[in-house]
């Protein structure tokens, strides 16, 4: 019986975390946009007023509109060429006022770039993202 109970549970469980949420797809679409250097779909998910703080490397800086994050994004497919995408880890927080996405993701072009992402959503479009360089970035330290 308990082997029984326990099959039931693993299998709930596993069922919980192999569905993906629309926001947790967004942000790999992001991701992998990134990685491919196409600022248009990079672009398509952010909202009008977006805000994307960049903490350390030659970018770091505060972007906020359209513009200005869409140069940042420029810069730095420039700068990588088109970049192999790893995510270690992904992780979402929802409710129905919008969702946050904490993220560890290594991108491999010129040069390997380790980030721990914040993406905050608010009816679907990116208002808020925060990208850390972070060189120690591991699968194993989330």
């Amino acid at each position: 019986m308990k082997q029984a109970t326990f099959a039931v549970i693993l299998a709930i469980a596993s069922i919980g975390s192999a569905v993906a949420s629309p926001m947790s797809d967004a942000a790999q679409i992001h991701f992998s946009a990134i990685g491919a250097g196409d600022t248009s779909v990079i672009m398509r998910g952010y909202a009008d007023n977006a805000q994307l703080t960049w903490v350390g490397g030659p970018l770091d800086g505060m972007y906020a509109g359209s513009d200005a994050i869409r140069a940042t994004w420029e810069k730095f497919g420039k700068a990588v060429g088109p970049a192999r995408v790893t995510v270690l880890a992904l992780e979402e927080s929802a409710n129905p006022k919008g969702a946050t996405i904490v993220a560890k993701v290594q991108f491999e072009g010129k040069a390997q770039v380790n980030v721990r992402y914040v993406l905050t959503y608010r009816d679907g479009k990116l208002v808020n993202e925060t990208w850390q360089i972070d060189p120690k970035l591991t699968a194993a330290a989330y």
